[in-house]
């Protein structure tokens, strides 16, 4: 049996950003990426703490140490600038080999800094 896990997972990152007018995404500064072990174009699960909003989207880099968070698309109109959100990627693996499996959480700093 497969069953989803949780892979990784940005904890209360700070939203930096929000750009209706880009085709969508979430914008992620790379070290913060790094740090996560997730990817470009990796699927994603956004959680806003301040307004319960929720939803799906693919990662691009964003320039490294920069802090960035930036919700893009459809996605802006779910933030505002300063939100708190939760970034979690979940990978499929078998039953047996999840419960050893340990995910990758990061805990940026008010700046969006490790």
């Amino acid at each position: 049996m497969q069953i989803e896990v949780l892979k990784s997972k940005i904890h209360c990152a700070k939203v930096t950003e929000a750009n209706l007018n880009y085709m969508g995404s979430i914008t992620i500064d790379e070290d913060l990426m790094d740090a996560a072990n997730i990817i470009e174009g990796e699927r994603v699960h956004i959680a806003n703490n301040n307004n319960g909003e929720r939803l799906d989207t693919y990662v691009i880099k964003g320039e490294r140490g920069s802090g960035c968070i930036c919700l893009n698309g459809a996605s802006a109109r779910k933030v505002q600038i300063g939100d708190v959100i939760i970034i979690m990627s979940y990978a499929i693996m078998d039953f047996e080999e999840a419960k050893r499996w340990k995910p990758t959480v990061i805990f940026p700093n008010a700046d969006n800094r490790l």
